[in-house]
């Protein structure tokens, strides 16, 4: 019994204290927001920057009625239907990108921002695409920017 409490509790430590860390192509951006604010920031920045939360996920809520306590945890999933169009006349395969996630998870300062830039999300696609799918991810990675940079201001 010993043996599995002192697990338990070392996966709990572990996960209180695990945080995203940068890596290419990712933004990554700390706050001292707590995690429900900076959810709701998102969501505000994402509407104001005229793209649409499509989906949201996060394991908080069903691990808390299983009995497990985790760390806040939400991908929020954002696009627009106008580069939706425009990018699925550009490559069937690349709309499986879609929606681009924002990332939010708390930590024991607050909460991390964090999203893959949709230029890395879609350069797969680059070559089969064009030119204008480079453009479209391009001008993507400012709207995401800015969400992010309202979101964590």
């Amino acid at each position: 019994m010993r043996i599995i409490l002192s697990v338990v509790l070392s996966l709990w430590a572990s996960l209180s204290l695990a945080d995203v860390t940068a890596r290419e192509g990712w933004v990554v951006i700390e706050t001292r927001k707590p995690f429900d604010q900076l959810v709701d920031d998102v969501k505000a920045a994402v509407s104001a920057n005229k793209m649409g939360v499509v989906t949201q996920a996060g394991p908080t809520g069903a691990a808390k009625a299983r009995g497990i306590i985790l760390p806040g945890n939400r991908v929020i999933g954002v696009f627009n239907n106008v580069y939706a169009v425009r990018i699925l006349a550009l490559s069937t395969a690349a709309m499986i990108e879609a929606p681009i996630r924002l990332y939010v998870t708390e930590t024991d300062d607050g909460a991390t921002l964090s999203y893959k830039t949709p230029s890395l999300v879609f350069a797969p696609y680059m070559a089969e695409a064009g030119p204008d799918l480079g453009l479209a991810a391009s001008e993507l990675d400012a709207i995401f920017r800015a969400i992010a940079e309202a979101a964590a201001g």
